[in-house]
């Protein structure tokens, strides 16, 4: 059976193509090059970022493994998707008052999809693998992403809304491992020096600077109206954040929402970040199509957060969750991921919050 693994050069990327070759598949790589040499998109300020001109010291990284395991490897051209399905909408999102979250978009559409479908037309293969940190089980006709081994470095969240059809052609082999009995394997092979640094954001700098727009002045309020500050555009504050405000009060304060219509940002104590329900839209299902009535599922609304108990139930629209206690960070815009225990079961973009 053949395997087609996306490398990006990091260490994980290395180590799943090492591993499924160790266990008998057929391999060959694959890297994706997302940068447009036309895009009106700025660089970077960092190099250390996905979205990134030059490429040359991971195609360098991937060529190496490449070698050592003993593959074939091809590099593919995906800037013109990345820049209509995750820059463009990213730019729609913030502008639109919303936080978007462009890994999960990637994910579903560039690298799973757009890649995996172009890959098809230069070389065969039955199974598509990446080193990111999850599981896939196949039960009662369904393909079920699970959480990872290493609860730590799950990726499921970024993963949830991988389509059925995407989840049964693919294989995670870094699931069942820790990180650090990947990173001695990684050393052992001699794919990267030990110590490494490799964690790479979507952007490397403001992301404010992928939205064109010039600043503009606006109010930071309070709930009651209240005008405690100024701002340079509500499209650089976030809802949850608290670092940054450039406001001075007597305990603590939180954007807790955003008025792109006003250009106003409204901030609160952390109290009145508490919410108690979410709505999401466009869902994605996976360990089930619908959800069990009198069920306590876990829900996470980023992608840093552990979960949280709730009742979960269908919407003409998508789901609602009714958390069991008070949560709070909710955004509009970012993924809601509905868990029964490790298994993901549905994946929403949050439309709302009370």
């Amino acid at each position: 059976m053949k395997v087609l693994v996306g490398m990006s050069g990091g260490i994980d990327s290395s180590v799943a193509a090492y591993l499924l070759k160790m266990a008998g598949y057929e391999v060959e790589g694959i890297t994706m090059l997302i940068w447009k040499k036309d895009s009106p998109y700025p660089a970077p300020l960092t190099g250390n970022s996905c979205y990134c001109p030059d490429k040359t010291s991971d195609l360098e990284r991937v060529a190496r493994a490449a070698d050592i395991i003993g593959i074939k490897h091809h590099v593919v051209d995906c800037a013109d998707i990345f820049q209509k399905a995750v820059l463009e909408a990213f730019r729609s999102g913030y502008l639109g008052g919303t936080t978007p979250n462009p890994c999960i978009q990637c994910n579903s559409i560039v690298k799973f999809g757009a890649m995996v479908d172009y890959a098809r037309t230069i070389t065969d293969f039955d199974l598509f693998a990446t080193g990111h940190y999850a599981r896939v089980i196949n039960e009662k006709g369904r393909s079920i992403l699970l959480k990872a081994k290493d609860q730590k470095k799950d990726q499921s969240y970024f993963l949830s809304r991988l389509s059925q059809k995407q989840l049964s052609s693919v294989i995670f082999p870094l699931g069942d491992y820790t990180k650090d009995e990947v990173r001695r394997i990684d050393v052992e092979m001699g794919f990267h020096e030990e110590g490494m640094a490799e964690s790479q954001d979507f952007y490397g700098g403001d992301y404010s600077a992928l939205l064109s727009v010039t600043d503009r002045e606006g109010d930071i309020i309070f709930p009651d109206g209240h005008v405690l500050g100024h701002h340079n555009g509500y499209w650089h504050y976030t809802i949850g954040q608290r670092k940054g405000l450039g406001i001075a009060y007597s305990e603590p304060l939180y954007v807790i929402d955003i008025d792109p219509d006003s250009n106003t940002v409204i901030v609160g104590t952390e109290d009145m970040t508490h919410i108690s329900r979410i709505d999401a839209v466009d869902p994605v299902f996976a360990g089930s199509d619908h959800f069990e009535e009198g069920k306590i599922y876990q829900v996470k609304i980023r992608s840093t957060s552990s979960g949280a108990d709730a009742y979960v139930h269908s919407s003409p629209s998508g789901f609602s969750a009714e958390f069991l206690s008070y949560v709070k960070g909710a955004a509009p815009g970012q993924s809601a991921v509905v868990y029964d225990g490790d298994a993901v079961v549905a994946s929403g973009f949050i439309s709302s919050r009370c």
